[in-house]
C-alpha cells in the first residue's frame, strides 16, 4: 500500500476582536442598548442627529443607570464606570475604530438605508454593520451598503437592560462569520440568542402582532369590552398584560407599521391592520406615549389607567338575578370536580353527578384528597375543608338535581353529548333553574335548543384547573334572559373568580385569540423558519409568555387544540384559520402531546 495523502486542513477563522461598539440612535431602544453594551465591558460610541439628541440621548442613559442605582441593582461606582465606557456625539466619524455598529433609528426603510450607505466610508471593511429593526426587510437595508454580507439583523426587545432575547437575523447573503461573531456577541452581553432568516416581524412579533391585531378586530366588533378582552388573556393565559393595553405600550402607530410590513410581505388577511388602528392614529390616540390609546391615562407618557367615558360602571346595578343557593354540578372529571370544589368552598349545597355510583364515591375521594393537599400547604384550615366536604352530595342519578338552583354541566366536549345531557336537565329540573355549559368551544346556542327553555341557558367558561384559575367566561345567547346573564355574572364574584361578559361566538374570548396564535406557530415551524425550541424561547423571553406555544400545545393536547381550530375555522371560514397540516398529521399518527409522550416534543 502506499503512503496515505496528507488531509490538508484549512486554519480555523479567528472571531473578530471587537472591543468598541457604535450605537446610532439614542432613543429608548438605542440607549437602552448602548446600557446593555457598556454593562458587558464595551467601550460604546453612541451617535444622535445634533448636540439637543445627543444631550436627550445621555439623558435617557444617565437616568436608567440610576433607577437601577436607586434599586440596588448598582452601585453608584458601577455606574460611574459604566457611563465612562460611553462617549456621545452628533458627529458619525467617531465610529471609525468600532468593530461592530449597531443601526437604531426611526423604523423607516428610507432613514435606515441612509445612515448605512454613510457607513461604508466610515468604519473598516471588516466591521460588522447591525440593524436593530423589528420589521423591515435586513436585505433591502443591507443592499445600500458595497459590503452587504457583513450585514445582519440584531433585534433587541424593549427595554434592552432587561429583556433577555435578541433575534439575529441572517439574509440570504450574510457571512456565516458574521453570524458567528454576532452570536458570541450576544452572550457576552448576557442575552439569549435565535437565529432567524429575513421574513418581516422575525419570530416574536410575527406571532404577537397577529394575536394584538386579532384582539383589536374583536373590540372593533364590540365583542366584548376592553377590560373584558385584556382581563380574559391574563387570568385565562396568564400572560403579563391584556392586549389592547400592550398596544397602548407599544404604540399604536409601531404595531401599525409592523403589521402592515407583515401583510404587504404575505398578503395574509389577518396580519392586515385591523380599521381601528388607523382610525385612532389619525385621531392621535397612540397609547401611553399620548396619553390615549384604548385606555386613557393619567398624563402621556404615565402608566396609570384613569376613568374616561367608557369605562363601565357596575353592570349589575339595578339589574334583577334569580336566587342561587344550591349548586348542581353534571359530572365528575377534573374540570367537574375543581368546579365542585369552587363552590363548596364558597358555602354553597353542591350535588355532583356521576355516570356510575363507583365513579360518583372515586371522584369524592379525589376531592377529599384534593382539599387535604389545600390544608397541607396551609391553603385551607382542617375546619374550612371539614365545611366544604359537608356541602357536597355525591350521585349517579340526575334525579337528584331536581331541585337545584343551577346545573353547571361539565361532560365530554361534543355537542351530541351535551344536547343529550341539556334534554334530560330539561325534564329534570325545577322552572327557573340556570342552566350551564362549560363548552369552551361549542355553540352554546345549539346546546340551549335541545331545551324547551333556551333562555336559561347560559355559557359558563370555567379555566383548568377551577379550582386555582380565576377567569370565567360568561356567555349569552340571543335567547339567554338578562337576569340569567346578570345572575351568573353575580355569582362568579360570590365564588372568588372574575367574570368576562361576551355572546355566543366559537372560541369565545380567549380560545378564539389564543388558538390561531398557536396555529401561526405551528405554520412558522412547518415552513421551517425557526425549531421549536427557538420559538418557544421567543415567545417567552422576547414577549414575556409564561409558556412557548409548542410547550402550551402539548400540554393542552394536540387532539384538542385542533379540535377548537376545526371549530374556529368552521366558525369564521378565514382561511388564516385553518389547522396546520402538521398538526393534523401529528394527531393521526397518535402524538398527542404530554398524555402521549410525544407531540412537538418527546417526553422521558
Amino acid at each position: 500500500m502506499g503512503a496515505a495523502t496528507p488531509s490538508v486542513c484549512e486554519t480555523p477563522r479567528m472571531a473578530r476582536e471587537i472591543t468598541k461598539i457604535g450605537v446610532i440612535g439614542l432613543g429608548t431602544m438605542g440607549a437602552g442598548i448602548v446600557e446593555v453594551c457598556a454593562r458587558s465591558g464595551f467601550e460604546v460610541v453612541g451617535i444622535e442627529m445634533n448636540a439637543e439628541a445627543v444631550e436627550r440621548g445621555r439623558g435617557h442613559l444617565e437616568n436608567s443607570t440610576g433607577r437601577a442605582v436607586s434599586r440596588g441593582k448598582m452601585t453608584e461606582e458601577d455606574q460611574k464606570t459604566l457611563l465612562g465606557r460611553v462617549t456621545t456625539t452628533d458627529d458619525m466619524s467617531a465610529l471609525a475604530d468600532c468593530g461592530l455598529v449597531i443601526e437604531a433609528v426611526p423604523e423607516r426603510l428610507d432613514i435606515k438605508r441612509d445612515v448605512f450607505g454613510k457607513l461604508d466610508d466610515i468604519v473598516a471593511e471588516d466591521a460588522i454593520l447591525a440593524t436593530n429593526t423589528s420589521s423591515l426587510s435586513v436585505t433591502d437595508i443591507a443592499t445600500a451598503t458595497r459590503y452587504p454580507s457583513r450585514v445582519v439583523g440584531f433585534h433587541f426587545f424593549n427595554p434592552a437592560p432587561v429583556q433577555k432575547l435578541v433575534e439575529i437575523i441572517a439574509t440570504v447573503i450574510t457571512a456565516p462569520d458574521v453570524l458567528d461573531d454576532v452570536r458570541a456577541i450576544a452572550a457576552r452581553l448576557g442575552k439569549e440568542p435565535v437565529i432567524v432568516g429575513d421574513q418581516a416581524g422575525f419570530i416574536a412579533n410575527r406571532l404577537l402582532l397577529a394575536y394584538l391585531n386579532r384582539a383589536v378586530v374583536m373590540y372593533e366588533n364590540k365583542y366584548a369590552s376592553r377590560e373584558d378582552i385584556d382581563a380574559a388573556m391574563v387570568l385565562g393565559c396568564g400572560l403579563p398584560m391584556g392586549p389592547l393595553a400592550l398596544l397602548d405600550l407599544i404604540g399604536l402607530d409601531v404595531a401599525y407599521a409592523v403589521l402592515d410590513t407583515i401583510y404587504k410581505e404575505g398578503r395574509d388577511k389577518l396580519h392586515a391592520p385591523a380599521p381601528m388602528l388607523k382610525h385612532m392614529i389619525s385621531a392621535g390616540l397612540l397609547g401611553r406615549k399620548t396619553g390615549r390609546g384604548f385606555y386613557t391615562y393619567e398624563k402621556p407618557g404615565s402608566g396609570t389607567v384613569v376613568d374616561d367615558a367608557i369605562t363601565p360602571t357596575d353592570s349589575l346595578d339595578g339589574a334583577s338575578t334569580r336566587p342561587v343557593s344550591t349548586v348542581g354540578v353534571a359530572g365528575s372529571g377534573t374540570m367537574a370536580m375543581g368546579i365542585v370544589e369552587v363552590f363548596a368552598k364558597a358555602g354553597y349545597d353542591v350535588t355532583f353527578v356521576a355516570r356510575s355510583e363507583a365513579k360518583a364515591q372515586a371522584a369524592r375521594s379525589k376531592l377529599e384528597t384534593s382539599l387535604e393537599k389545600g390544608v397541607q400547604r396551609g391553603k385551607l384550615t382542617e375546619e374550612a375543608r371539614d365545611e366544604a366536604l359537608g356541602h357536597v352530595t355525591a350521585s349517579h342519578r340526575l334525579e337528584d338535581l331536581a331541585d337545584v338552583d343551577l346545573v353547571v354541566e361539565a361532560i365530554a366536549e361534543e355537542l351530541a353529548v351535551k344536547r343529550a345531557m341539556f334534554e334530560n336537565l330539561d325534564e329534570i329540573c325545577k322552572p327557573g333553574a340556570i342552566l350551564a355549559t362549560t363548552t369552551s368551544s361549542l355553540s352554546v346556542i345549539e346546546v340551549a335548543m335541545a331545551t324547551r327553555r333556551p333562555g336559561d341557558v347560559v355559557g359558563m367558561h370555567f379555566f383548568n384547573p377551577a379550582q386555582v384559575m380565576k377567569l370565567v367566561e360568561v356567555v349569552a345567547t340571543v335567547s339567554t334572559s338578562a337576569d340569567v346573564v346578570a345572575t351568573v355574572t353575580e355569582l362568579c364574584g360570590k365564588i372568588g373568580k372574575r367574570a368576562v361578559n361576551c355572546t355566543d361566538r366559537s372560541g369565545f374570548i380567549v380560545n378564539s385569540l389564543l388558538f390561531p396564535y398557536l396555529n401561526d406557530a405551528i405554520k412558522m415551524l412547518e415552513a421551517h423558519y425557526a425549531s421549536t425550541d427557538d420559538i418557544d424561547l421567543a415567545m417567552k423571553a422576547g414577549c414575556g409568555y409564561p409558556m412557548g406555544p409548542f410547550e402550551l400545545l402539548d400540554t393542552v393536547g394536540l387532539d384538542v387544540s385542533l379540535a377548537i381550530e376545526k371549530e374556529l375555522y368552521l366558525e369564521f371560514r378565514e382561511r388564516g384559520f385553518a389547522p396546520a397540516p402538521l398538526l393534523e398529521h401529528l394527531v393521526k399518527a397518535g402524538y398527542l402531546g404530554r398524555k402521549t409522550k410525544r407531540g412537538f416534543r418527546t417526553y422521558a
